[in-house]
């Protein structure tokens, strides 16, 4: 797999159309930050790590609203953003997930500690 954020967005909407309450993937640092991040903003019930099987699984409840997911940057095309070019997503009321040095951030949270970085997708 190239890219494990998109994987990881497309599983989200995937569970979403099928109407799922719940999903899981295969664990890792990034994709947990990132699903802490949505859930710290309301976009997912609960993010849990599950050890008990032979590889850690990430398990992630998802909330009743639909989500729209969306990847920014690509393997093929990296897109860094510096934190006065950080914009909003749909006015206000959807998030952009950005990966910067001090660790994986809403556009709010960058724009607000001065630090750019990579624009990963946005949540609305």
């Amino acid at each position: 797999m190239t890219d494990p954020i998109a994987d990881l967005l497309t599983r989200i909407r995937n569970a979403q159309m099928a109407e799922n309450p719940s999903l899981e993937l295969p664990y890792s640092k990034e994709k947990e930050s990132i699903a802490n991040v949505m859930k710290k903003n309301k976009f997912l019930a609960e993010v849990k790590k599950d050890e008990s099987g032979k590889f850690p699984v990430l398990v992630l409840t998802l909330v009743e609203k639909t989500l729209e997911l969306k990847r920014v940057s690509r393997p093929g095309q990296r897109i860094f953003v510096k934190s006065d070019n950080i914009r909003k997503v749909l006015n206000g009321f959807g998030i952009a997930i950005i990966s910067t040095s001090k660790g994986v951030m809403t556009g709010y949270e960058a724009r607000k500690l001065n630090i750019g970085g990579e624009f990963l997708c946005t949540v609305s």
